[in-house]
């Protein structure tokens, strides 16, 4: 009988501009065992997300990169398979940080058990796991909206930017999604309840952003950059704030972009406007989790919040799909099923 084999997806090169299906490698080797005070985790569902991105490139960032030769980094939902640690035990479904691969062997720290029971385990790893979170710490901390103030949410049909405009929404202000193709404005405006629903991808995006927007944009939840910070910046009102969660648009740059610099105007109108434009990561809010969990797992429950999950099958599979989110292919939180739970 063969031995059970490990599989994992390393980073071999670094990418100049978009990555490239040879900036990765699917590897197999043997099955790992733990050890005393260890686990043997099975990968079953792996998030992919944008942040991904950031990573494989050797810069200065809040996070170190991912080395060459090393496994992909990324939330999992695992179970344990062997246990020789006190705290977990066989068939134990937990939440973890095991990268791209189909084993994983842990000493238990960072695990979080989940119960399949109280919510889908997959939840765990979107609207009530890092994404959600984001959407709620960046929303309540840095962009404070009151009720009747219009939020404006990038990428708002995505784990994050979804979550954003609900949350939005139940705090009594107005929500305008902007979002790619006709699938997705119609899936956020109609299934998410947003107030309005644009999508980037067709002419006159500035036009009909301002006609969306006759008071101004009070918040500007920042996920995208390029073209559709260009049509919300004229827009922001005296005192508005932008908490900016990504850029996806230019992660891949690989030159200085071009045109004019623009940054005296845009320092001229944080000036002038007294504008707050706040880079965060979700981290610095821990303090807030027990309230997100609280507050999310209500809101979800009683389909106040609603999600998407876009799910491809196959470890095999994480390149593509992982490129495919940087050009906007997904639609909803996007996940690797790696194993059955």
């Amino acid at each position: 009988m063969p031995e059970p084999k490990s599989r994992r997806i390393i980073l071999v090169a670094r990418p100049r501009g978009r990555p490239q299906f040879t900036d990765f490698r699917l590897e197999e080797g043997p099955l790992p065992r733990p050890g005393d005070g260890q686990l043997l985790l099975r990968i079953a569902l792996l998030s992919l997300d944008p942040y991904m991105r950031g990573r494989m490139d050797d810069v200065r960032s809040y996070a170190r990169p991912v080395g060459l030769g090393e496994v992909m980094v990324g939330g999992t939902v695992a179970v344990v398979e062997e246990s020789r640690h006190a705290g977990f035990a066989v068939g134990d479904v937990v939440l973890s940080h095991s990268g791209w691969q189909t084993h994983a062997l842990s000493s238990g720290e960072g695990l979080v058990k989940l119960d399949p029971a109280v919510a889908p385990p997959s939840t765990a790893l979107g609207v009530l796991g890092m994404p959600g979170f984001t959407a709620y710490a960046g929303l309540l901390e840095v962009g404070r909206p009151r009720p009747g103030e219009t939020v404006v949410v990038a990428a708002a049909s995505g784990a994050v930017g979804s979550a954003v405009g609900q949350i939005a929404r139940l705090l009594g202000a107005r929500a305008v999604g902007i979002a790619g193709g006709p699938g997705k404005c119609a899936y956020v405006k109609d299934e998410l309840g947003f107030d309005v629903a644009l999508d980037h991808r067709v002419p006159g995006l500035n036009e009909r952003l301002a006609a969306a927007c006759p008071g101004g944009v009070d918040v500007y939840f920042e996920n995208v950059g390029g073209p559709v910070w260009d049509a919300v910046f004229p827009l922001l009102n005296e005192h508005a704030r932008v908490p900016v969660c990504g850029l996806i648009a230019q992660y891949s740059a690989t030159a200085p972009f071009p045109g004019p610099d623009r940054l005296p105007v845009v320092m001229r109108q944080v000036l002038t406007r007294s504008l707050t434009i706040r880079g965060f990561i979700e981290r610095e809010f821990a303090a807030l989790r027990p309230a997100f969990q609280k507050d999310m797992a209500a809101w979800v429950a009683q389909g106040k919040v609603r999600y998407r999950e876009d799910v491809v099958e196959g470890l095999e599979r994480a390149p593509e799909a992982f490129i495919g989110l940087l050009e906007g292919k997904n639609f909803g939180k996007l996940l690797v099923r790696v194993s059955a739970l």
